[in-house]
């Protein structure tokens, strides 16, 4: 009898571990996914001026919640990961002529030259010029989708090629990019405003490219006439602040670490001969054992200690970084700013959003918008599962530029 009740209570018992289980999936997924984050509109933090008034008014997107896809949409990681991976769906093909340019040094930097598929709705002549993420050029998905979009408005394109990033571009001196030198991009501003004389500008920078930017309209008052405005998309402000941040396993940023710097190595290396072959340009300082070092690195600091930094003569990594960030620049740039972070971006730490939010207290020109979503570069929109070929960001940016125009104007 005790017999037939125990064989009996056996699948009561397995229904509750396969219960427990799914439950315990189900808490996983909900969590991992982030499905429990409300949707809002981006957090907004300006000075009450009459620029920032009329960008609430005739800018919906940044007091409209931004909705990313239902089922992934809100993880950071997810967002990031698919950017990473393919950039954008459905990127379109935009057709550019590939300008070069010789530097002092030997350099030869190259920018892809895009003109407007229709009238601008002011009726005036406007290019922006934009600065790609770390190891991006005009070919990435992202720049592709955004750039169309831009033309379609009316915009002349014009966007940099980091120095050694193009596959099939070789380096013709012993130097690539690196963090926050400006001189490829200023050559670039400098074309467009000589073959263009009535153009106005909008600068545009994506993450590393973000940092260029802030950088180079800081250097120098004269570099920002003619410029409109200057968008900044998911930068990190420091790298000196970042470092130590971006070591750590929390929300898997040294593992983004190892990822980026491996792409890097790949790179520099295929740049090998150039960059550390018997040369009587290679910088001084560089020697075969910081290739051995670089065969060994496993982070982006590892990389530019024992090699980025040398290019510029730096005696240390903590010069670089102080000297190359754009936060000693942002308080000289006076044409309107805005600057876009993502709250869950899982590349940049939360500590490092309080330079915006600082900045953009103080001065009137600045619109700091931090939405809860987007991940890094990512800010896909859709409606459940598959993303839309736009993303908020790129119509964010365009009609920014569109509104700083027309406030210019009238």
């Amino acid at each position: 009898m005790s017999t037939m009740l125990e064989t009996s209570e056996l699948p009561a018992v397995f229904d509750g571990v396969k219960l427990a289980a799914v439950a315990a999936a189900l808490y996983v997924i909900v969590r991992c996914l982030n499905l429990k984050s409300p949707t809002a509109p981006p957090e907004l933090i300006y000075q009450d001026s009459a620029l920032a008034r009329f960008l609430l008014k005739s800018c919906p997107l940044l007091t409209k919640e931004y909705v990313p896809p239902l089922i992934w949409g809100k993880s950071g990681h997810i967002q990031t990961a698919l950017y990473g991976k393919m950039g954008r769906v459905r990127s379109p093909h935009p057709y550019g002529l590939r300008k070069y340019l010789t530097m002092p040094d030997g350099a030869t930097a190259t920018f892809d030259l895009f003109e407007p598929q229709s009238e601008h709705c002011i009726g005036e002549d406007v290019t922006m010029v934009i600065c790609p993420g770390i190891a991006n050029h005009s070919e990435k998905q992202y720049i592709r989708t955004f750039v169309d979009y831009a033309q379609k408005n009316g915009y002349r394109c014009a966007v940099l090629n980091h120095l050694g990033a193009l596959p099939n571009i070789e380096l013709t001196s012993p130097r690539m990019f690196t963090y926050g030198c400006t001189w490829e991009f200023s050559a670039m501003v400098n074309y467009i405003k000589k073959t263009y004389p009535q153009t106005q500008l909008v600068v545009v920078g994506f993450s590393l490219g973000g940092n260029i930017v802030c950088k180079y309209l800081g250097e120098s008052q004269a570099n920002q006439e003619r410029v409109l405005c200057c968008v900044s998309v998911c930068q990190g402000y420091s790298a000196l602040r970042a470092q130590e941040t971006f070591m750590q396993w929390d929300q898997c940023r040294r593992f983004y670490n190892f990822l980026m710097a491996d792409n890097m190595k790949k790179i520099i290396l295929s740049h090998r001969q150039v960059l550390f072959g018997d040369s009587l340009k290679k910088p001084q300082s560089l020697s075969d054992a910081d290739l051995s070092k670089l065969y060994t690195a496993t982070s982006l600091m590892q990389i530019d200690d024992n090699v980025m930094r040398k290019f510029h003569g730096y005696s240390s990594l903590k010069e670089y970084y102080e000297e190359e960030s754009c936060l000693h620049y942002l308080h000289r740039i006076y044409v309107p700013l805005l600057l876009v972070n993502a709250a869950d971006d899982p590349l940049v730490h939360e500590s490092l959003l309080s330079i915006p939010r600082a900045l953009s207290e103080k001065r009137e020109n600045v619109m700091y918008v931090l939405p809860l979503h987007g991940g890094h570069l990512g800010f896909f929109e859709g409606s459940v599962l598959f993303p839309e070929p736009l993303t908020w960001m790129d119509k964010l940016v365009v009609g920014k530029a569109l509104d700083t125009h027309q406030r210019k104007k009238s």
